[in-house]
């Protein structure tokens, strides 16, 4: 399989209904919000969940979370030990950070896609190899600002036998009535000759994009409750593009119909037509 041989831009339109997207751990886990009131979801936790769709597709997933892992390994270290090249490499007194990289790109598709930092000690003084990944993702962000319900709850057990019961202990959840989100991404080519990420890989993050909350309910987020409406997919006609990524992304605009838009139908979505690059809708599933 070759690798990418054009470069490649996207758009995710996504909504969330009565759930918390993405907590901010340093603010009580209220969804997250910018300064403006606009509520946004981490392009760590996007990628978590392109990561997660991904090992549902049967991929080899180096950053697995520890509720989903398929593996016996319970660290990165003991995953990259366990491949029988790497664990060579890791032993060795001189490790050859090419090596390295060429291996691990080639067992896992998410160091391949989003790159990867590789910090392990060793015998031979330890490996420190920093790849880099061509597929990139944005912030994602609401169309409008974002109306936050907090509501409290109690706890009705005890945590420690033998004890009396005394007074429930108080929490609190937190969850976005509507919002209505955007992000963006991009595939560089120049990055995926170097990790080898092919054309394959590409259409399989394709895939995960349409699919990103299968499988993906708790607490925070019901099933149900944040659904994609639509991919945005632009393949370019050569390595480095026709246009700047900020050009195609800025063609595409979603503003609000109504003053308190509900559903998805409330928004209108209009793509600008660039010269000689038409843009693949598909609907999420």
């Amino acid at each position: 399989m070759s690798s990418l041989d054009h470069k490649i831009d996207f758009a995710v339109i996504l909504s969330v209904k009565s759930a918390n997207p993405n907590g901010d751990p340093l603010n009580g886990n209220r969804p997250r919000q910018n300064y403006d009131g606009y509520g946004e979801i981490s392009d760590v936790a996007i990628k978590r969940k392109i990561r997660n769709r991904l090992q549902d597709m049967g991929e080899a997933i180096f950053v697995q979370s520890n509720d989903r892992k398929n593996d016996e390994y319970s660290s990165l270290r003991e995953r990259a030990d366990g491949n029988p090249e790497l664990g060579q490499i890791l032993k060795s007194k001189s490790v050859s950070s090419d090596d390295f990289a060429r291996v691990a790109c080639g067992e896992w598709i998410d160091v391949r896609s989003f790159g990867q930092v590789f910090a392990f000690k060793g015998s031979g003084g330890g490996v420190s190899v920093g790849v880099r990944g061509p597929v990139s993702i944005h912030t994602a962000r609401s169309v409008d600002p974002i109306d936050i319900t907090s509501m409290q709850i109690t706890k009705s057990v005890n945590s420690e036998p033998g004890k009396d019961r005394g007074s429930d202990t108080m929490g609190m959840k937190h969850r976005v009535d509507f919002g209505l989100y955007v992000f963006y991404g991009s595939i560089n080519t120049q990055l995926a000759e170097k990790t080898g990420f092919t054309n394959e890989d590409a259409e399989k993050i394709k895939q995960a994009l349409v699919t990103l909350f299968e499988n993906d309910l708790s607490s925070a987020r019901p099933d149900g409750s944040m659904e994609v409406h639509q991919v945005y997919w632009w393949e370019h006609s050569s390595k480095l593009g026709q246009y700047s990524s900020a050009k195609v992304h800025r063609s595409l605009n979603v503003r609000s119909k109504t003053d308190e838009p509900r559903v998805f139908e409330d928004y209108a979505i209009e793509v600008i037509e660039l010269d000689g690059l038409k843009a693949e809708v598909l609907d999420g599933r």
